[in-house]
């Protein structure tokens, strides 16, 4: 992909952090305007409450379409928790933090 607004794969440093990560799958469907915000959104979200306590993977379904059937992926913009347990997805832009943390069932560290 040859768009900087998002990347193939956006991971950022989980490492920084003692306590356990959150691994977030976000699947768009392209580079959209929808897509492009979805992606900041969700940045932005685990910038505010978890820095350094994410990793993040951006999924384009045009350049991977088998990892939507394999997710079971019915729309996009899709963010997916995959760890901690259990998995919580979340679908549409992020733009409202208090859903997309409610609804992947995000706690804040303290």
């Amino acid at each position: 992909m040859d768009n900087p607004h998002i990347p193939e794969t956006g991971r950022e440093d989980a490492t920084q952090r003692p306590h356990q990560a959150y691994v977030l799958r976000l699947f768009v469907a392209g580079l959209t305007a929808r897509s492009i915000r979805a992606v900041a959104n969700i940045r932005a979200i685990c910038e505010e409450h978890f820095p350094g306590a994410y990793e993040l993977e951006v999924v384009n379904l045009y350049e991977q379409p088998s990892l939507a059937s394999g997710e079971q992926i019915i729309a996009a913009p899709t963010c997916v928790k995959e760890l901690p347990l259990p998995a919580r997805r979340v679908i549409g832009d992020m733009s409202n933090s208090a859903r997309v943390l409610e609804g992947l069932d995000l706690v804040e560290h303290s």
